[in-house]
């Protein structure tokens, strides 16, 4: 699947999630969910790390899982956000990352 597509499909899920909980699908809300997630995976990463309290260890196997879910979410928020933004972001990672590669 191309990025494109990809990206159109995240941007339909948080619009779908928007329109189910009623919640206007803005700038505001997509920078304070991208927080959440982030905040969601520094304890998901904590938990991995066995840097938490003992009774949130979990085998390697499903923190890693539970790290890669929370790197998914915080990946569909930023892409959202760029969408509410009204920002290309397959143009932007190319000026920003893979332009001063080549």
């Amino acid at each position: 699947m191309e990025f494109s597509q990809v990206n159109e499909k995240i941007v339909a899920v948080a619009q779908d999630y928007c329109e189910r909980y009623k919640i206007e699908p803005n700038e505001e809300f997509a920078a304070l969910k991208l927080y959440e997630e982030v905040g969601e995976f520094a304890q998901a990463f904590l938990i991995h790390e066995r840097m938490s309290r003992p009774e949130k260890f979990m085998d390697e196997k499903d923190s890693r899982e539970l790290v890669a879910q929370e790197l998914a979410d915080i990946v569909g928020m930023a892409l959202f956000m760029a969408h509410t933004l009204n920002i290309d972001i397959e143009e932007a990672l190319e000026k920003k990352w893979l332009k001063k590669h080549e």
